[in-house]
């Protein structure tokens, strides 16, 4: 009777939590510079009536993350919803079919908007949830306790990183669900219990500027980092080799459960070699160019020049190495000095590194013994009326704050949304997956906070 009466609480108030969703996608988050507050005080409205305690913690300029609670029992049962509140840039405005912050609603079907995918809808979903429970004023034996953070999309210090070290700090958890979109269209919904590491690095290359008509008296920057791109696949002999969390055998049976057999599996995966781009990924790091800029005049020898190397570790594998192996690159093949972080080179030659960005990847390793994740398994599949299927996300999200120091290794990723559309022009979202997804959260929370 309990689920029904969070069924039919959720199905009366569609609308009202679709303009709530509308709401938090018209405040402007967006990271850089943050303005995460704007989003903490409209959850905080929307969950004044009930009276949740609700503790907001402002830094920076109009930044902030939140904090609200179920009820201030944390004896029982802790299961913790996580999502973030920035977004990121939107682009050139005249490139989207409509007005970015608009949240414009299609055919009662898509809500179009930046941040509709990542992560507002799976963060509102688990505001709706919470506040569910509440007015339902169940006799719950546990705590649900929902963290909305800052930062997320530039790393996640000021967000999930200082509230584990801060306010969560005393509260141990049970079980952690992160809100990221999970949608691999067209595939059904995953429940994601790894990421990847996310590094970037800034490459310089410093020359000797001069006049274009006399390049032998001057070191082009430009060629220099042009070395360098030429011979980046060199890096990958020098780096140690890393084990994937799960190997491409068991990835392939993992995804084959969404489809009718393994036969046609296999055909499908044998035409679609992005699925198989998407399977390959999972299993090496990976490394992309993503940005170069350099030169100031037509007719001037550029003594600078700027790269940025955008990397993807495995769970597991370290970040110094990496470093380690570009510097080998450019120091023993290349001949050029690399800079010291702490002293400056006498040389007017030299390449400089610098770390952006740096985060490892993280993996739950019993999922498979979790009594708890199999519920949550058959919860979605019930609900989205689809097999969902376990994997593991190619980029990286918050969830390696919780699990590589041991603080609750059981976290999952799961949410409403399509992947591809999240960062993209026209990013949007189902309404009626947006709607499911709280129903999973809502009553996933009651059974799992039921329980003694």
């Amino acid at each position: 009777m309990s689920v029904e009466s969070i069924i039919a609480k959720i199905e009366q108030n569609k609308e009202i939590y679709i303009e709530f969703l509308r709401k938090l996608i018209q405040s402007d988050s967006v990271n850089p510079p943050g303005n995460e507050k704007n989003v903490a005080l409209a959850i905080k409205d929307f969950l004044k009536d009930v009276h949740i305690k609700t503790d907001i913690f402002p830094f920076g300029d109009n930044r902030a993350n939140l904090i609200a609670y179920l009820n201030e029992n944390f004896k029982g049962k802790n299961l913790l919803y996580n999502g973030h509140m920035d977004v990121v840039p939107p682009g050139s405005e005249t490139d989207w079919k409509y007005p970015p912050f608009s949240a414009l609603v299609k055919r009662n079907k898509f809500m179009y908007g930046r941040g509709t995918s990542d992560m507002k809808s799976g963060l509102a979903a688990m505001v709706i949830a919470l506040k569910v429970l509440k007015e339902l004023n169940f006799d719950l034996t546990g705590n649900l306790i929902l963290n909305a953070v800052a930062d997320e999309e530039t790393g996640g210090k000021f967000g999930t990183g200082w509230c584990i070290d801060n306010p969560l700090k005393p509260i141990k958890f049970n079980f952690a669900v992160i809100g990221e979109s999970t949608g691999l269209s067209p595939l059904p919904k995953a429940i994601l219990v790894g990421e990847k590491g996310h590094l970037i690095i800034k490459i310089r290359t410093n020359g000797i500027s001069g006049h274009s008509s006399m390049p032998a008296m001057s070191k082009n920057a430009i060629y220099m980092m042009s070395e360098i791109i030429e011979n980046l696949d060199k890096v990958d002999e020098y780096i140690p080799k890393s084990k994937p969390p799960i190997k491409l055998d068991k990835l392939k049976k993992l995804l084959a459960v969404t489809f009718p057999s393994k036969d046609v599996f296999d055909n499908i995966l044998n035409e679609q070699s992005e699925l198989e781009s998407l399977l390959q990924s999972l299993i090496s790091y990976s490394k992309a160019l993503t940005m170069i800029k350099g030169g100031i005049k037509e007719n001037v020898i550029p003594d600078s020049c700027e790269a940025v190397l955008d990397v993807r570790l495995l769970p597991g594998q370290q970040v110094e190495p990496i470093i380690e192996a570009l510097k080998k690159l450019i120091r023993d093949d290349l001949g050029y000095l690399v800079k010291d972080d702490s002293t400056s080179p006498s040389q007017k030659v030299f390449v400089e590194i610098e770390i952006v960005t740096a985060s490892e990847g993280s993996y739950w390793e019993n999922w498979e013994e979790s009594e708890e994740l199999n519920e949550f398994y058959e919860l979605v599949e019930k609900l989205y009326e689809k097999k969902p299927f376990y994997f593991l996300l190619p980029a990286s999200a918050d969830a390696h704050y919780m699990r590589n120091d041991g603080y609750c290794p059981q976290t999952i990723l799961f949410g409403p949304g399509k992947g591809r559309t999240a960062h993209a022009i026209d990013e949007n979202i189902e309404i009626l997956d947006f709607i499911r997804a709280i129903k999973v959260y809502a009553i996933f929370a009651y059974k799992f906070l039921s329980k003694k």
